[in-house]
């Protein structure tokens, strides 16, 4: 049976599936990543006539199709839909949605529903006790916008909106929740012209001329200025004009931990990510600049060494201008000297073309210039990053049993190709994956950073190779996490998606277990370590567990074997699960902070007050 993609035709009797699934091809979505029941069987029939036109993938976890969904679009740019079915089956999916609005990125999830006809009757796996099927209810915190069809002639309307909504900035998740009947119930619906009604409509928001040349006036009149990026430039698609506008100017650049990618980490004006995994020179480069021009930054609390004045920001007296594609977020947490709504991209290429028109000022030949007095403040801060990359160089240069963290990091770095991509999980291996992983390109590195969301990086390196074929896809995950979603591997099997998985393997869920030692004192470790009755270490043959499943596998605990056995899994073509004994005594070195309140730790110090003598810091928590 073969069916044109687009839209009904006028007078033509559609089932709501069938509207669903055209829609979806019209608007060149690849990939529905799915998980059946049966208030879905009707969506998943409709899907099965195109299925020349449009791939399902079955998952094992709802929540592994929103993670999937959401790490596809993180690379690839172009939405994907997710289809569960009512009651449990969509429960699994708020995490999933939240992990992808935190962090600015989308997917269409479709959820099923039970049948119209059974509103407010408490049928199977009705959410009913307020109000009927009310599913949208349980997931309206976590979408930019929630839809309910109970009739398939509102399906139109609702798709073509969900879809343009999806894409405007910033990206987020959308929710169609469609009961049962409603899937293969028919209605005439009229031709609409178009399925791609967003196709047109531009989301690049143009900042007003004033406040450009603003911004202009107050670079003029910097001695030490700073560019800050947040994943809004690199979802945005502005990492190039980020780059270009900072060796036009010759300012140093640096990114809070959702930006990681912005900028190859080798790049001389590069300083790393802000905050309480961030580096030093960029910690150090933030507190003292008096000028920051901030691009989509998280000034959340991990960002920013929880707002704790100088430890990372110093705003106020440092100046700052802040760009936001979200209106919402300026002033949310610092005070802009010049707040602006737009996108990034444009305000980068309206910048570029103000301080071009005004080239004889900039030129460095011009006595007095902003790049000639800048000059001292880039010396300053590549001295700060000299240190830096001196003190983490000696933290890496050993071959102790378990494999330390710096090492098994650094291998990695070598074997993969600058194009690879990593995706980390939540947990004390993403520390240092924050701190230390030299990203060479946008979306090499993608993570759950606002939501914190263990599991993302397990289940994300499905969708990020899908979206990626050609790009090798290395999981960082801990044990923890992958024991969260261990059926990933039989997807990968059984789809033949050469994905592999580092298992982070010291036992225990040791972020937290970190928290625990640094606020509370040593000793009070609790319910954060793998523990065996008799109180010895625990872990489960993961190597063994992935071979059950049909994936490729070792196990690695000497620092020897690792270069080798990470090369022969990246270059085998197949899924591939390395289970690696990793110390779980070292912490990353710590250059900002992390408050709990009412909790507290001392503020670390890596320098003494001359910024020369590195000290032995004491690193915080997860």
């Amino acid at each position: 049976m073969s069916h044109e993609s687009g839209p009904s035709q006028n007078g033509q009797r559609s089932k709501g599936a069938d509207i669903i699934a055209d829609h979806l091809i019209g608007e060149q979505v690849p990939y529905v990543f799915a998980l059946c029941g049966h208030g879905n069987v009707g969506m998943l029939d409709a899907l099965l006539d195109r299925r020349d036109q449009i791939s399902v993938v079955s998952v094992h976890h709802e929540t592994v199709a929103g993670f999937m969904a959401d790490a596809f679009f993180r690379v690839s740019g172009s939405p994907v839909a997710t289809l569960t079915s009512c009651g449990p089956g969509s429960a699994n999916l708020p995490i999933a949605l939240a992990n992808a609005l935190m962090d600015g990125s989308t997917f269409l999830a479709i959820t099923g529903n039970v049948p119209t006809t059974q509103f407010n009757r408490a049928p199977f796996q009705e959410s009913g006790y307020h109000y009927q099927a009310d599913f949208p209810t349980v997931v309206r915190p976590y979408v930019k916008r929630s839809f309910q069809a109970t009739r398939p002639e509102q399906l139109p309307v609702a798709l073509r909106q969900a879809f343009t909504l999806m894409s405007a900035p910033p990206p987020g998740p959308v929710h169609l929740d469609v009961p049962l009947d409603v899937f293969v119930e028919e209605a005439a619906v009229p031709d609409a012209g178009t399925t791609r009604w967003n196709a047109g409509i531009s989301p690049e928001q143009a900042a007003p001329q004033e406040l450009i040349e603003s911004v202009v006036e107050q670079l003029r009149t910097s001695s030490r200025p700073l560019l800050l990026a947040g994943r809004g430039v690199v979802a945005g698609g502005a990492s190039g004009e980020f780059l270009a506008i900072a060796r036009h100017l010759g300012v140093p650049v640096a990114w809070t931990p959702d930006g990681k990618g912005v900028a190859d980490s080798a790049d001389p004006l590069a300083v790393g990510e802000t905050g309480r995994n961030g580096t030093l020179p960029a910690n150090r480069a933030a507190s003292a600049s008096d000028l920051i021009v901030a691009l989509c930054p998280s000034f959340d609390d991990r960002a920013s060494s929880s707002w704790i004045p100088e430890s990372t920001f110093a705003i106020p007296p440092t100046r700052l201008v802040h760009v936001a594609m979200d209106r919402r977020d300026l002033g949310r947490n610092y005070a802009p000297t010049v707040g602006i709504a737009a996108h990034p991209k444009v305000f980068l290429r309206q910048l570029r073309t103000a301080i071009e028109c005004d080239a004889g000022q900039w030129s460095m030949g011009t006595p007095g210039s902003p790049q000639s007095r800048w000059s001292a403040w880039r010396e300053q801060v590549a001295n700060w990053r000299a240190q830096w990359d001196l003190l983490l160089d000696s933290h890496s240069k050993t071959d102790a049993i378990p494999i330390k963290p710096a090492r098994l990091l650094d291998d990695l770095r070598r074997v993969l190709a600058d194009d690879a991509i990593l995706v980390s999980d939540v947990g004390l291996h993403h520390n240092w994956i924050v701190q230390r992983w030299s990203a060479r390109s946008p979306n090499s590195i993608l993570h759950s950073w606002g939501f914190g969301a263990m599991g993302f990086g397990v289940a994300g390196a499905l969708g990020a190779k899908l979206a990626a074929p050609s790009r090798s896809v290395v999981a960082v995950v801990g044990d923890g996490g992958f024991l969260m979603f261990p059926s990933v591997v039989s997807t990968a099997v059984e789809y033949g998606i050469p994905v592999v998985w580092l298992v982070w393997n010291n036992r225990g869920y040791l972020s937290i277990r970190d928290i625990q030692r640094a606020y509370f004192g040593a000793g009070r470790e609790f319910a954060t370590e793998f523990l065996n009755p008799d109180g010895s270490p625990y872990s489960p043959d993961f190597a063994a567990m992935a071979r059950s499943m049909g994936a490729d596998a070792a196990t690695v605990e000497k620092p020897a074997e690792l270069p080798d056995a990470l090369a022969a899994a990246v270059g085998s073509g197949r899924p591939w699960v390395l289970d690696v004994a990793v110390s779980g005594d070292e912490v990353p070195v710590a250059s900002g902070a992390w408050d709990l309140p009412p909790l507290r730790i001392p503020m670390p110090r890596l320098l003494d007050d001359q910024h020369k003598a590195p000290r032995s810091p004491k690193a915080t928590g997860r």
